[in-house]
């Protein structure tokens, strides 16, 4: 047991099932997102990594949402009081691909809650595990950390400098974060988080300077800029997000080969910090 009050102790080791037949109009609809225009996502067809986060969706009632758009909590998740809530990082194994239009079965379970004291005041981990289940074996295995924190001081607009120079074994994409790609990633996610769409929110309450990319779009796109350019199974993938990312500059995503196996992937801030940064592991040759 880790240090954790008793008021959520009993949440470690709660669990959740959902099921999804995993339509190919979600994949289509994210495919469309993503402009891509190359992958086969008819039914039979393996789904592509990160993917499954467009499907087993909340399903929470309007009635049921807090004011910041997020399902209230007290439910699965505990109710931790702190008002700013972050897709921290993530780590997955890929065991066999998810097939698009066969059931899908989703367990979650609650593996630790930790409350620590930072700089900008207190924080709380809950860690949660998915395991994600397709003809009876286990297909995707995903340990995530969210983390929940106080509300601190308004944080400034980031200044636009010159990126660094790309190595020679790394290539880059400029991304264009503009409402209209954050809008569409919270439909796909059925995410009400208001910081993604709603500016007068994002500003005035939680003092951001404009509207937050979602952690697991930066994953997201990091993911396909690889798939793009490495055609190799994905065997392993983490990522953490070090700092937020808006709606104000473009940023650059970057891959860079380490080996034949490693690759490190990273999101760059408008003014060259580092804001996501990511690894990967490739399937044998």
């Amino acid at each position: 047991m880790s240090e954790v009050t008793a008021d959520y102790a009993e949440w470690i080791g709660r669990q959740e099932t959902t099921d999804d037949d995993l339509s190919p109009t979600a994949a289509l609809a994210a495919a469309a997102m993503l402009d891509d225009t190359q992958t086969a996502l008819e039914a039979g067809s393996a789904l592509p990594p990160l993917w499954h986060w467009f499907y087993f969706l909340p399903r929470a009632p309007q009635a049921l949402l807090g004011v910041d758009g997020h399902p209230q909590r007290g439910g699965f998740m505990p109710p931790i009081p702190y008002p700013r809530r972050m897709f921290a990082g993530a780590r997955m194994r890929f065991h066999h691909p998810l097939r698009i239009g066969q059931p899908a079965r989703r367990v979650a379970l609650i593996r630790d809650i930790r409350l620590k004291s930072g700089r900008s005041g207190t924080l709380a981990f809950v860690s949660v595990l998915y395991c994600y289940y397709q003809d009876g074996r286990l297909c995707v295995e995903e340990e995530q950390d969210i983390v929940y924190r106080e509300p601190g001081p308004a944080l400034a607009c980031p200044r636009v400098l010159d990126w660094p120079p790309l190595p020679a074994n790394a290539c880059a994409r400029i991304v264009t974060p503009d409402p209209r790609l954050l809008f569409r990633f919270s439909a796909l996610t059925f995410n009400a988080h208001r910081i993604h769409y709603d500016r007068p929110y994002a500003i005035e309450e939680e003092g951001y300077p404009g509207l937050v990319v979602h952690g697991p779009l930066t994953a997201v796109l990091l993911m396909e800029l690889l798939r793009r350019e490495v055609a190799r199974p994905v065997q392993e993938f983490s990522f953490r997000g070090l700092a937020p990312l808006f709606d104000l500059a473009p940023f650059r995503i970057v891959c860079t080969t380490i080996n034949e196996r490693q690759c490190s992937l990273e999101a760059q801030a408008p003014d060259g910090v580092t804001a996501m940064s990511a690894s990967v592991e490739l399937a044998p040759l």
